[in-house]
C-alpha cells in the first residue's frame, strides 16, 4: 500500500514538474539578439537592451505546449493576441508596461512560438487555454486585454467561466459579429460589427491569397497593416518578423469558428467587471465598439483620432498613448 501510495505522489509530482519550465531570458529561447531598425528614445534598441524579459511554456490539458512571453513586477496583466499574432508583436507594449506590472502575452494555440496542432481550433478551446494559463501562473485575478480575436477569447471566456478570476478587462478593436447575418438591418449590422456576408471567402482570402474586394470583407484592416508610419510598429513588427515563421495553414485552422460567433449576448449580459474599449476613427468597428460601451455597465471608451494612429493597430503603433490610457483605467 504505501509503495502505491509512493508511487502515485511520485508520478503526480513528475506530472507537475514537466508542466512547469523555469522562465528563460527571451535573447537565449530566441538564440540571438537583435538591432531595432528605428532608434527611439526611451526604448530599447537592441533586444539586449530589455533586460528581464523572458519566454516561457506550460502545457495545456489536452497536450497542448503553449508559449508565453513575460516582464515585470506587480500586479499580474495578462495580453491575449489577436488571430496571427504574437508575443513578439508586443515587445514595446511589455517593455512600457512592465515598469508597472507583470506583464504577460499568450502565444494562442497554433500562432507565434506555441506548438502547432490540428486540434482545439475553436474560440471556446482557446478559452479553456486560457483559463488553464491563469492556473498555471497560479494567478487568482489579473486584468486582462484582448486584441481583435484576443477580445473574441475574452468574451468566450466569460461565457464560459465568467469573470471571479478577472479585476478588469478591456477590448480592443474586435467587431461583435464578423458575420453579418442576412437578416439583419443596416443598423444591427453596424452596432455587430458584421463585415462579411460569406466565412468562406473571407477564410480564402486571409489565408490563401483569394481576391479581397469589399463584398467579402473589411478592406480598411488590410490597408491600415501596410502603413508603416510608426516607428513603433516598424520596430516591433521587424522583431516579429525576424523571430516569428507562420504556417498559414495553421492559422488558418480556427479563423472560421472565429469569423461565426455572435458576442452579443455576452456583451448584452454578462460583462460585470470594470471595462474598457479601445477603437479609433480609422477603425471601421469603431460603430460597434460605441454599441458595446453602450449596453456593458460603467464601461469606458478610448477612441483615437487618426493622428494618433486611431486604427486596429492602434495599440502597436502608438504605445505609449495606450499604456497612458490603459494605466489610467487600471488605476480607477
Amino acid at each position: 500500500m504505501r509503495k502505491t501510495l509512493r508511487a502515485i505522489g511520485a508520478s503526480v509530482f513528475l506530472a507537475v514538474l514537466s508542466n512547469w519550465v523555469a522562465a528563460a531570458p527571451a535573447i537565449s529561447v530566441l538564440g540571438r539578439d537583435f538591432t531595432f531598425p528605428t532608434a527611439i528614445d526611451g526604448m530599447p534598441q537592441k533586444l539586449s537592451d530589455f533586460q528581464g524579459l523572458q519566454i516561457n511554456t506550460f502545457t495545456t490539458n489536452d497536450g497542448v505546449k503553449l508559449s508565453y512571453w513575460e516582464a515585470g513586477q506587480g500586479k499580474p496583466l495578462i495580453f491575449v493576441p489577436g488571430w496571427s499574432a504574437n508575443g513578439a508583436q508586443y515587445i514595446n507594449i511589455l517593455y512600457l508596461l512592465a515598469r508597472h506590472y507583470h506583464v504577460y502575452v499568450l502565444d494562442p494555440r497554433n500562432q507565434g512560438l506555441s506548438q502547432k496542432v490540428d486540434f482545439g481550433n475553436r474560440i471556446a478551446r482557446h478559452a479553456m487555454d486560457l483559463r488553464q494559463f491563469g492556473e498555471h501562473l497560479s494567478v487568482p485575478s489579473a486584468a486582462y486585454v484582448g486584441h481583435s480575436m484576443g477580445a473574441a477569447i475574452l468574451w468566450s471566456y466569460i461565457d464560459l467561466f465568467g469573470t471571479s478570476a478577472m479585476s478588469k478587462v478591456a477590448f480592443v478593436d474586435e467587431p461583435i459579429s464578423i458575420y453579418a447575418h442576412s437578416d439583419w438591418s443596416e443598423q444591427e449590422r453596424q452596432d455587430a460589427g458584421g463585415t462579411t456576408t460569406s466565412p468562406e471567402r473571407m477564410v480564402a482570402a486571409f489565408t490563401t491569397g483569394g481576391p479581397v474586394n469589399a463584398l467579402v470583407t473589411d478592406l480598411k484592416v488590410f490597408q491600415r497593416a501596410q502603413l508603416t508610419d510608426s516607428p513603433y510598429y516598424r520596430n516591433s513588427e521587424a522583431f516579429a518578423s525576424a523571430f516569428i515563421k507562420n504556417d498559414p495553414a495553421a492559422l488558418a485552422r480556427v479563423l472560421f469558428n472565429h469569423t461565426v460567433n455572435d458576442w452579443r449576448d455576452v456583451v448584452r449580459r454578462k460583462i460585470n467587471i470594470p471595462s474598457a474599449i479601445f477603437s479609433g476613427e480609422q477603425s471601421n468597428n469603431l460603430p460597434s465598439q460605441r454599441w458595446a460601451q453602450s449596453v456593458v455597465p460603467g464601461a469606458t471608451l478610448f477612441s483615437y483620432t487618426t493622428e494618433e494612429q486611431g486604427d486596429h493597430f492602434l495599440m502597436f503603433k502608438n504605445p505609449l498613448k495606450f499604456k497612458q490610457d490603459l494605466q489610467l483605467f487600471l488605476a480607477r
